[in-house]
């Protein structure tokens, strides 16, 4: 048996195909990347229970077409053991579909007694007229050619294009996993193509700021401990002066403008959760190569802020020289500060925030006291923390999801339906969120990155937190990423956002709010559950943007 599902569906092997509702017909805009998956299981007893397929794709769109098998995962870890609702495909430990790796080239595929999937992605870049396209899959026989199973899916292309997105996303982009994954140098040659082709796919999905390491990250680092060192500028002390050089710097700005980035988000310049301390900087100190600053630094002390105070001007000159770059900057001074170290966090800010008056200042924290007492004006709370914010109508408001948020709100956890993936896009644009932050596109280490970790054995990273929280991208065998399902469903949270925004030039806001809330109002924690509410929204914002161009 086979069918077209929705992209929003995840088929577990023991799941049966009778549940799986047929995708029949949907619409996407010109310039939109469409998916739709595929599930699949042998309806006849056959000898050692697997049969050969080959597939094939009939359509006037098949050369936009890719395809990508959908493999499962072992999830030890769906849910925090004592912290999770009843919004979750599964809470035991088990096999979960999140990897997506090509096709072959062959197009063959073993068909068993298990339910499988494909997933498929529609990305004509425009260049396809606007009208009805009939997409049939097929499997064929491999040994006789004979057709086997095909399903039919009826796409319309409607005659207009998502606009540019405004709001700046980030997924922190670790440079230091994948140095220690593929075994590289810090910024050699092979370090430098991976971290291209780790850019390039959250490019392509969506990722518009990246994590530039100017130091080393102080993230997620047990106390007293350090990441391998993965620092863009170039630090030397010569009696007693510092001198930078901004070479692999210059390099980082060429490819994030080559590839389309379009914010670059400046590492942390003190410790997590408060600024207590200095990150890892390292410097050619009277030519030895040593570290200078860290966990042993104070990060109020005199030498730490003369440093900061000599370096930061320096930086944003360079950053000027670059085409103007620095007005892409935002800054960042201590992750998840909480109200414990608000005196501290706030003491650590004032060493330096004169310099950076003309830039942005983002950190995650979820309360409000921040915000009420002048300490940050772009507060960055967590979605399940976000509500005293909206209430006071806090402006250029951000927010950001973790592994703290499991009740009720979208998260990207490998357990979660797809559904609640994606209508955070839904949520950004009721509530006109300026940004959002997620803390992995592609973490590889354990908590306190004591060390590395397989993320296709363990997807929780060794228990830090719910599977899938830390990464949305596994390193490929070639030093190229593979997606996510997760990936590909936040993506199109996105675009949902870019066709409401669009809808919405050609109506108001009220229109699109109305039929976004036809079922009820949406909130943070409270949205439609069912699989069904988002491709049907996004067909009727489609209609709508179709009825108002065809009057032009």
């Amino acid at each position: 048996m086979l069918k077209i599902i929705s992209s929003l569906e995840k088929c577990f092997v023991d799941d049966s195909i009778s549940t799986k509702e047929s995708l029949k017909k949907a619409s996407l805009l010109k310039n939109e990347v469409f998916r739709f998956g595929a599930c699949y299981i042998i309806a006849e007893c056959v000898a050692c229970n697997k049969l050969v397929m080959r597939l094939e794709i009939e359509s006037p769109l098949a050369e936009y077409i890719r395809v990508w098998q959908v493999e499962h995962v072992p999830v030890k870890m769906p849910t925090e053991t004592c912290r999770y609702d009843a919004y979750n495909l599964r809470t035991k430990p088990g096999l979960f579909p999140d990897l997506l790796t090509p096709l072959r080239d062959d197009k063959r595929i073993a068909v068993c007694e298990n339910l499988e999937s494909l997933y498929f992605e529609l990305d004509t870049k425009g260049e396809v007229a606007p009208g009805e396209y009939k997409v049939t899959i097929r499997f064929v026989k491999d040994n006789s050619g004979e057709l086997a199973e095909e399903a039919t899916v009826v796409l319309n292309i409607i005659d207009a294009e998502l606009p540019e997105k405004e709001m700046a996303v980030t997924q922190w982009f670790h440079c230091d996993c994948l140095q220690s994954y593929y075994e590289t140098e810090s910024f050699d040659e092979r370090h430098w193509k991976i971290i291209k082709n780790f850019m390039k796919m959250a490019v392509d999905h969506g990722i518009n700021m990246l994590l530039t390491p100017i130091f080393t990250p102080p993230l997620d680092t047990y106390e007293g401990g350090e990441r391998p060192t993965t620092q863009l500028v170039d630090v030397v002390v010569e009696n007693g002066e510092y001198h930078f050089g901004f070479d692999k710097l210059s390099r980082w700005v060429d490819l994030c403008d080559e590839l389309g980035v379009k914010y670059f988000e400046i590492s942390h310049l003190f410790t997590q959760w408060g600024g207590d301390h200095a990150p890892k900087v390292m410097a050619t100190v009277d030519g030895e190569y040593t570290r200078i600053f860290g966990w042993e630094t104070d990060a109020r002390g005199e030498e730490y802020v003369g440093f900061l105070r000599t370096f930061i001007p320096q930086l944003i000159d360079f950053m000027k020289s670059k085409n103007g770059a620095d007005k892409r900057c935002w800054f960042h001074i201590s992750d998840e500060p909480t109200l414990e170290t608000l005196e501290q966090y706030s003491a650590s800010r004032k060493t330096i925030e004169d310099l950076l008056k003309d830039y942005p200042i983002i950190d995650a924290l979820s309360k409000y006291e921040f915000y009420e007492q002048g300490i940050t004006e772009i507060p960055v709370p967590s979605v399940n923390h976000i509500e005293a914010f909206l209430e006071n109508n806090v402006p250029n408001l951000w927010c950001y999801y973790c592994i703290g948020q499991w009740n009720q709100v979208s998260n990207r956890f490998i357990a979660m339906p797809g559904a609640r993936t994606r209508i955070i896009g839904t949520q950004f644009y009721k509530y006109n969120i300026s940004g959002f932050l997620q803390w992995g596109y592609n973490f590889y280490y354990n908590q306190g990155s004591y060390g590395v970790v397989n993320p296709y054995i363990n997807t929780d990273c060794e228990r830090f937190g719910p599977a899938g929280d830390a990464f949305s991208v596994y390193p490929g065998r070639f030093g190229e990423p593979l997606p996510s399902m997760r990936l590909k469903l936040f993506h199109d949270a996105l675009q949902d956002l870019a066709a409401f925004k669009l809808c919405e030039s050609l109506y108001d806001k009220e229109f699109v709010l109305n039929l976004i809330e036809e079922e009820m109002p949406i909130t943070f924690t409270k949205y439609p559950r069912d699989i069904n509410y988002l491709p049907q929204l996004r067909d009727k914002i489609n209609t709508a943007i179709a009825k108002k161009v065809s009057e032009r």
